[in-house]
């Protein structure tokens, strides 16, 4: 029997569990993969550990992956068995050797992009999309502050944000992970350890601030780049790796501030059909034209466990992945 990784109740990486898992056929609209790879992201971890609330009956890790469809159900068009596919999005699942799941959720791989590729980009690079497209619309010459920037969001957006000509000033934990923000096409590394990064990030950012500031730490940091954007910029909340987020006052966000403060889900993006069509489009043609989402580490199904504790602790760089 095809195996995956399952939890029944929040806790720590230990609760995840190897399990059979029993293959289903698909029913109308439906389509059967048999998964190469899965991406490992932090929401993954919010879920197992109970920060986000697990969907009812829904005890399979994972929101991202590619395979092939090996059997399809009634009333689906344009996929075929044999085709290659990846996806992002409800429902969980992905932490699977084999996974019957929405048609409509699979997106038919290029010839020139690989599964590989594809399943451990799609939740970090719709979130780039989102973020340069949606949340903030990059314009050539702006300032982009990416925090994390040797973690998988954080180079798929410093990358992004540099093939659309923005100029990024990226913040990582340590002078050893500084390597990795400059591979990505960060124009300037701060630590975020550093007590001047703010007044720095200002000053580099033409003595104004930057447009948009990418926050995925959260905790206490999320009030420190508040104050790294300029008059009419944003700041996207991504998620909480630092911690809870204290509670924000409107009042720190108007004058002379008068600054913005978004809380994105790439998932609430996927879930719309039309810009999860938009945002995988737009996607597949970045990564045939040479976006580079590199895999800092990889990890057999069995081993998620050892997977989320060594994300979860900042020992992984790029892109985290387990391998069927």
């Amino acid at each position: 029997m095809p195996l995956a990784i399952a939890i029944t109740s929040p806790g720590s990486p230990e609760t995840m569990k190897l399990v059979d898992l029993a293959i289903t056929e698909p029913g109308p609209g439906q389509a059967r993969i048999r998964q190469s790879i899965s991406g490992v992201n932090f929401v993954d971890i919010y879920i197992r550990s109970g920060l986000y609330p697990r969907p009812p009956g829904q005890t399979v890790l994972g929101f991202e992956g590619a395979g092939v469809v090996e059997a399809i159900g009634s009333g689906v068009e344009g996929l075929s068995v044999g085709d290659r596919v990846a996806y992002v999005g409800h429902p969980l699942g992905s932490y699977a050797e084999v996974r019957t799941l929405p048609a409509s959720r699979l997106v038919r791989l290029p010839d020139d992009v690989s599964e590989r590729l594809a399943g451990s980009t799609m939740l970090r690079g719709l979130t780039a999309h989102m973020l340069l497209h949606k949340v903030h619309p990059l314009q050539p010459g702006e300032w982009v502050l990416v925090h994390a920037a040797a973690g998988g969001v954080g180079q798929i957006v410093a990358r992004w944000a540099k093939r659309l000509g923005a100029n990024v000033i990226a913040t990582v934990g340590s002078e050893a992970k500084a390597e990795f923000a400059y591979e990505a096409g960060a124009d300037a590394v701060l630590l975020h350890t550093s007590e001047d990064w703010v007044e720095e990030t200002r000053r580099i950012a033409d003595r104004r601030g930057v447009h948009l500031a990418v926050d995925g730490i959260g905790g206490a940091m999320l009030s420190q780049t508040l104050a790294t954007v300029r008059p009419f910029g944003m700041v996207a909340s991504l998620g909480q790796a630092g911690g809870p987020i204290p509670p924000i006052q409107i009042e720190e966000l108007t004058a002379p501030r008068a600054i913005g403060l978004a809380r994105p889900s790439v998932l609430t993006y996927a879930n719309d059909p039309d810009l999860y069509r938009q945002g995988a489009e737009a996607l597949m043609a970045e990564l045939q034209a040479g976006l580079i989402n590199p895999i800092g580490a990889e990890y057999a199904l069995k081993d998620a466990a050892r997977a989320h504790a060594d994300l979860e602790a900042g020992r992984t760089t790029a892109s985290v992945v387990l391998t069927m």
